[in-house]
């Protein structure tokens, strides 16, 4: 090993505070830390992928995924989304960090610049920087939302693209109709791509999901099974826009990973067309904790707006890391403002995607350590 040569792209990266806390925490700990939602899969899901399995569907599939899964996507797009794609205009991925991964390998020449929230969700800079392009950081709002007006003011010639996840991670806030129109017709007028991350896109508790590729063809939607359908190990996400963007991102998606897994895909597509119950019984939860973790959070004096949508509180504290680090050594993960950027200083993330139980456990040690 002397004397060996790495990639300056991933040196220069850290591994995600994320996985960090996920991975050290004890058995004994209150994970709060982890965006996955304490639900099993859907008995449905699970009898689809069971039923591959005995029929023997343990092969490659067509690099973009199974027929009849791309036509049920192309569907939800249409009704659900307000867009059409047709099925060859879908790719199914390994997760939403493979569509993400693909999006940008296509589209990124060295020095490419990329707009990202700050905070934002901890792949975005990571991914972008070991493609040789350069992240830009656009400011927050005061309603934790990326405003068009500030994504004006970081447009350059190097501009390329502009990712957007509503509703968000970290913050839970969910951008307006108004701005995501606006945001669409920036990409229009100084043609970038805006790479919109929708993977919480059925858990939003106050307003609408509305998806930028319903006012432009500039825009390649980034979705999963993950959250919705409490398929975080499935690893099953996929993505859509017009063929000149996935003629190109298919070519990297074959030999990265050549198709998703093939048992995935059915139990996918059992998701996709089937009930929607579990979903809706999910979202009604989720809204349950988020109203007990908030009152909590802010009857502890840490000020902590209602998140609108996806299952994270944002609380204000006083020092990022200094607090994080209190909670973690007391039992309660929580992750630090700072793993999803700059902006997150003077922030900590908490997942409500953990029981009723556990939450109320948490603000009782909370309290104690406060």
């Amino acid at each position: 090993m002397k004397d060996m040569k790495f990639s300056e792209n991933v040196l220069r990266i850290d591994t995600s505070g994320i996985r960090k806390l996920f991975e050290a925490a004890g058995s004994d700990a209150i994970n709060l830390g982890l965006g996955q939602p304490d639900f099993d899969t859907p008995a449905h899901i699970k009898e689809a992928a069971i039923k591959a399995i005995s029929e023997g569907f343990t092969g490659y599939t067509v690099g973009p995924g199974i027929p009849e899964l791309r036509e049920a996507l192309s569907r939800k797009f249409e009704v659900e989304n307000g867009f059409s794609v047709s099925p060859q205009e879908i790719i199914v991925t390994s997760g939403a960090s493979e569509a993400l991964s693909i999006a940008l390998a296509a589209l990124l020449n060295p020095g490419d610049e990329v707009l990202i929230s700050n905070p934002g969700f901890v792949s975005y800079n990571a991914l972008v920087e070991i493609l040789n392009g350069k992240t830009v950081s656009v400011p927050l709002s005061e309603d934790l939302t990326m405003k068009p007006e500030s994504v004006l003011e970081k447009i350059t010639p190097k501009t390329r693209a502009l990712i957007l996840n509503s509703p968000s991670n970290p913050t839970g806030a969910v951008t307006s109709k108004a701005d995501i129109k606006a945001l669409a017709e920036i990409a229009d007028d100084y043609n970038i791509t805006i790479i919109s991350d929708e993977v919480y896109e059925y858990f939003i508790y106050e307003g609408e999901h509305v998806s930028p590729a319903s006012y432009s063809d500039n825009v390649i939607t980034v979705n999963a099974t993950s959250k919705s359908y409490a398929m975080t190990g499935w690893r099953l996400g996929y993505v859509a826009a017009r063929k000149e963007y996935t003629d190109q991102m298919l070519k990297v998606h074959q030999y990265i990973q050549a198709c998703a897994n093939s048992v995935a895909q059915k139990a996918a597509y059992a998701a996709v067309a089937g009930p929607k119950d579990s979903v809706n019984t999910m979202r009604e939860e989720f809204r349950k904790r988020r109203d007990v973790l908030v009152k909590g959070l802010n009857d502890l004096g840490m000020e902590c707006p209602t998140p609108k949508g996806a299952f994270y509180a944002f609380p204000k504290v006083s020092n990022s890391a200094e607090v994080a680090s209190r909670f973690i050594s007391n039992g309660v993960v929580v992750v630090p403002g700072t793993a999803f950027g700059s902006g997150g200083n003077g922030y900590i993330r908490l997942s409500y995607a953990a029981s009723m139980e556990n939450i109320e456990k948490a603000l009782s040690i909370m309290e104690k350590v406060l």
